[in-house]
């Protein structure tokens, strides 16, 4: 099993250190996801960064590390994108599910989406005890969590199902949109979501 990621890794950089390693992690940030994890090497993310070795080692001092960053970034970026939607539907179940499939779907659609991080994560990482595997899981397991309890205070007759079925749909548009394309199945997320909120819920 990989080592648990470095305390340095998530260690604050002092002065004159942050805007280095702001460069490495944004350049791995992106490589990563428009390339793959494993596809992308360390001498990679030094060669598009323009930043030496030595300082992408001094704070990722190994690659996991910096795999592991990301996604923890990737993580905190999508549940922010969640909040905000839901603090505009305080006290509407079922009107803020609808949101998050709207913005979640968008995303999808995206000219610069290539899909779910943690589902390309969980594909390039088939070692069921890689710390990677752990990040993905928390955020599966979270994205299911939060769409139940939405379920039920919306009042679904049978909430753990449709929950299910969402994350089915979400998680089915993510992957579609590479396999088929922004216009195959992974287009009507939407309209599939809003059927099976429509059934499951009581009628307004």
């Amino acid at each position: 099993m990989p080592a648990a990621p470095s305390p340095r890794a998530n260690r604050a950089p002092a002065r004159g250190e942050d805007s280095a390693r702001d460069k490495v992690f944004a350049t791995a940030r992106d490589l990563f996801y428009r390339e793959g994890f494993r596809a992308v090497g360390v001498d990679a993310v030094v060669a598009a960064s323009g930043v030496a070795k030595t300082t992408l080692y001094r704070w990722f001092p190994t690659k996991d590390d910096l795999v592991l960053a990301v996604l923890d970034s990737r993580d905190e970026e999508f549940w922010t994108q969640w909040e905000a939607t839901a603090e505009r539907y305080v006290g509407q179940p079922r009107e803020e599910l609808l949101a998050q499939i709207r913005w979640i779907s968008r995303y999808i659609g995206g000219a610069e989406s290539r899909g779910c991080a943690f589902l390309n994560a969980a594909a390039e990482f088939p070692d069921p005890s890689h710390a990677v595997r752990d990040k993905v899981a928390r955020n599966k397991r979270t994205l299911r969590r939060r769409l139940l309890s939405l379920c039920m205070a919306a009042g679904a007759a049978d909430a753990a199902l449709l929950a299910d079925q969402l994350v089915l749909m979400i998680d089915g548009a993510f992957a579609g949109s590479e396999a088929l394309g922004k216009n195959g199945p992974a287009k009507v997320l939407q309209r599939a979501a809003q059927a099976a909120i429509d059934t499951a819920l009581p009628a307004k």
